[in-house]
Order: structure tokens, then sequence, then C-alpha cells
């Protein structure tokens, strides 16, 4: 098993999930996060710590696209381990439906 970051994350992008990874496995897009599925250890300590409830074990119904998206950018994009701010229309859009047009697939900054 493995924890995954998902479509709920996009145009959100709270951190507070990446100072409590205990692998470092979060990595940054400019407006997504992604867990690298082959570093995740399955602690599971990352899940209550997101605000838009975006994090959820690949064991759930229809996980396996975003284990293929999360591995897909977690080698294209830095590594993140410390927290920032959210992206300014984080409360609008946390809970807004069919925003996988809008993921970016530009690198974040990392940090």
């Amino acid at each position: 098993m493995t924890y995954v970051v998902t479509e709920n994350c996009i145009a959100c992008k709270y951190t507070d999930c990446v100072e409590v990874c205990p692998v470092d496995c979060f990595y940054e897009g400019e407006n997504f996060l992604v867990i690298h599925p082959d570093e995740c250890i399955d602690c599971g300590v990352c899940e209550p710590e997101c605000p838009a409830d975006a994090i959820r074990p690949d064991t759930e119904p229809e996980m396996e696209k975003w284990v293929e998206i999360n591995r897909k950018y977690a080698e294209m994009w830095p590594v993140i381990i410390t927290k920032k701010d959210p992206l300014p229309t984080a409360d609008e859009m946390d809970g807004k439906p069919d925003k996988m047009g809008m993921l970016s697939e530009a690198p974040g900054e990392g940090g």
C-alpha cells in the first residue's frame, strides 16, 4: 500500500502534510503536491494533516490512476519538506469538482 495525493489538492496545495512525512516523499508542482509511491512507507501520518482531504490510500477504489499521476510528477518535480502558505485560491478551490484540467505540469520551488 501507498498513499497518494488526489485531485482536490490541485489549485489548493496545502503543505501541512510535508512536515510530518518521515521519509520526505512529497514533491512540489506549481499548483499540486504528489507523493512518490515507491518512497512512501505507508505510515499514514500525512493523511489526517491534509485540510483538503486530498491524501488517500491506494487501496481505495479508482486510485490506480492517482498512483501513476503521483509517480509521474514525483520523478519530475523537486522534493518539498518545509510547510509553505497554500495557494491564494485554496479556500475557494477546496472541494471544487473537476480540477484535473487545472493541473500544471510546471515544477514548484521545492525546499
